[in-house]
């Protein structure tokens, strides 16, 4: 979206519970990187939203939790009524780097790209903490995700990216899953739409105090995307129309 007019930029934090993580996620952003901050909370129960008041972020409070992919809407939602012509989705776990989204925003500045992923495959996750576990499930989702879409992405479930309007205005995202699988389903619309896409390398750190889904709850977000992948497979051959990827 090249202009000659600076692009408004908004970061969008889904958050639920990151009391820990919020304050130092926030001084992690690089001054001038973004016009505004933006966090959901999703009826955190540790002064989540009280500590984000007081760094002065724009913040929205879910009544009750709604999940994930709930939330996302909700920024998503919000960040365009503000205006934002790039969206910046962070999360305030402190797990990936906040160091990057002049990065991240860069290739949508330039007219570029519509969509910007901060890929922990193309550096080292596993030295940042990652578990094995989690490692091998993104390597082989990504595979199979790669395989079916006929893409080459180094990881398909980064939940660190930049979107610019266009992008957000041009698919369906209220209609998509309130839970975790929200991050494929927007992807997979997304190369419906036939945007474009980069990756960059981000660091990562996993801590005790980042969040982290575990294996349980990983294994059901691997059914989902194979559930997400056929629907849109029969989509694509007019077998079954979905209203995900109008």
């Amino acid at each position: 979206m090249p202009s000659e007019t600076k692009p408004k930029v908004v970061v969008v934090m889904p958050a639920y519970n990151a009391a820990q993580t919020l304050v130092k996620t926030y001084k992690a952003i690089p001054e001038g990187s973004c016009d505004a901050i933006l966090l959901v909370d999703d009826a955190s129960s540790d002064g989540t939203a009280a500590i984000a008041r007081s760094l002065n972020l724009e913040v929205i409070e879910h009544p009750e939790n709604r999940g994930y992919g709930a939330n996302q809407k909700t920024c998503y939602t919000h960040a365009l009524a503000m205006g934002a012509d790039i969206v910046v989705m962070l999360h305030p776990d402190y797990q990936y780097d906040p160091g990057i989204i002049p990065d991240l925003v860069e290739p949508i500045r330039r007219g570029d790209a519509d969509v910007v992923l901060a890929s922990r495959m193309l550096g080292d996750p596993l030295s940042g903490g990652m578990p094995a576990y989690k490692y091998i499930f993104n390597k082989t989702l990504t595979w199979i995700e790669n395989k079916a879409l006929g893409t080459s992405f180094s990881e398909f479930h980064t939940g660190y990216r930049a979107y610019n309007r266009h992008a957000l205005e041009s698919v369906n995202f209220l209609s998509n899953s309130d839970d975790f699988i929200f991050d494929n389903e927007i992807i997979v619309q997304f190369l419906e739409a036939k945007l474009r896409f980069k990756e960059i390398p981000v660091r990562t750190h996993y801590g005790e105090d980042s969040s982290s889904v575990g294996f349980v709850t990983s294994l059901r977000y691997g059914l989902g995307i194979l559930r997400v992948i056929a629907a849109y497979s029969l989509h694509r051959r007019g077998i079954m129309k979905s209203p995900l990827f109008k």
